[in-house]
């Protein structure tokens, strides 16, 4: 007995060092044009040494091991995970339960967006600089948490959104053009200072927390759907998700001006 769990982990082991070294392969290729790119142009066109060498092979190193633990826990974490809840709240029948695990998974997400966070903190900055808050650590911070709430709650009701037209059935180009008529609405109507950095919310949204678990929310809920398929039924989510905080961020500076 003993025997066979120490063949049985020394198998898992080697199993999950496999796809640790695939996974690091296909980081490596991912990461190999733009390694090209800035040799050509450092050696070919600037004609400089590389400042500080030992530090941008050791940082390449961190890169490359970084992203290949992302890729790889993306892929036996948050994308299974993502599915099998979206599963089970299929088979549970209940809307009410599906949208607000919806909300919540899109308001969670996205507050917890560390580019999201260095956005909402470089923007309180750069209000402060323009005159339009106090420079005070609290005028910062509560600026910053105000457009980080905004953007979370328009992500969150925007993945609702998403759900019930999965749900519906309804046509993803049709709500996606009269969104953005309605960004270009609110961009007459919203301050300058605020119209760039609502565009950008819309980006940071789309980042390393938010992707993966709202992409498995929608292709689990599709395919545990009858009559949905999730090729064409399961993504466009992400595409709500950049699209309101636009929409939201430009109603915020024209509600704090």
């Amino acid at each position: 007995m003993y025997l066979c769990t120490r063949i049985r982990a020394c198998l898992e082991i080697t199993a999950l060092l496999a796809h640790l070294g695939r996974s690091l392969l296909e980081s490596l290729r991912d990461l190999l044009p733009i390694v090209i790119v800035i040799g050509f142009f450092q050696i070919f066109i600037l004609r400089q040494p590389f400042p500080d060498l030992a530090g941008l092979l050791v940082g390449s190193l961190l890169v490359v091991t970084g992203l290949t633990l992302f890729v790889y826990g993306l892929k036996v974490g948050l994308f299974p995970i993502g599915e099998s809840m979206a599963h089970d709240f299929a088979a549970k029948g209940s809307l009410f339960w599906v949208l607000v695990f919806a909300f919540a998974l899109g308001f969670g997400t996205t507050v917890a967006e560390p580019a999201l966070i260095a956005v909402a903190d470089e923007a309180a900055q750069v209000a402060a600089a323009g005159g339009m808050i106090e420079a005070a650590p609290a005028a910062l911070a509560r600026y910053a948490s105000g457009l980080r709430l905004t953007v979370a709650l328009s992500v969150g009701i925007a993945i609702m959104v998403g759900v019930i037209r999965i749900i519906k059935g309804w046509p993803i180009h049709y709500l996606i053009i009269g969104g953005y008529f309605g960004v270009v609405a609110m961009t007459g109507f919203a301050p300058p200072e605020i119209v760039g950095i609502a565009y950008d919310s819309g980006g940071v949204t789309t980042s390393t927390i938010t992707v993966p678990l709202v992409t498995a929310l929608g292709v689990g809920l599709s395919s545990s759907i009858s009559g949905r398929n999730p090729l064409t039924d399961g993504f466009g989510l992400i595409a709500f998700a950049s699209l309101t905080p636009m929409i939201f961020v430009m109603g915020y500076g024209i509600l704090i001006s």
